[in-house]
């Protein structure tokens, strides 16, 4: 597994428990959930492997467009709106707009789920 989505955010795996598992990384928060009384309020990201760094600022760039598009009044229907982006290369500048083609903005993803 590469990407895991709905993962809580708890500092116990944010470092490596073993050497053969190794520790996570999270992405910007999506979602933030009410918290029981003695809890505090959950935080849910995407998480990777700690290890693979590219996938991960990926990973979080993408979250970051979803936020970028629901800000920018940019949907499904105007997502040619996303701006090329190259921080990834050249061969990846239409990554971003895609994702956005495909999902939507941050609020059209909670209002599909």
């Amino acid at each position: 597994i590469e990407v895991l989505s709905g993962v809580r955010i708890e500092q116990k795996y944010d470092f490596a428990s073993s050497p053969t598992l190794g520790g996570f990384h999270f992405s910007i928060p999506y979602y933030y959930g009410n918290g029981t009384e003695g809890d505090d309020v959950s935080v849910y990201s995407l998480a990777t492997r700690d290890a693979d760094v590219l996938l991960s600022s990926f990973v979080n760039c993408v979250v970051w467009a979803t936020i970028y598009a629901q800000e920018n009044n940019i949907a499904r229907s105007n997502s040619i709106d996303i701006p090329p982006v190259s921080l990834f290369g050249s061969e990846f500048t239409w990554a971003f707009r895609d994702a956005i083609d495909y999902s939507g903005s941050h609020y059209q993803l909670f209002a599909k789920n």
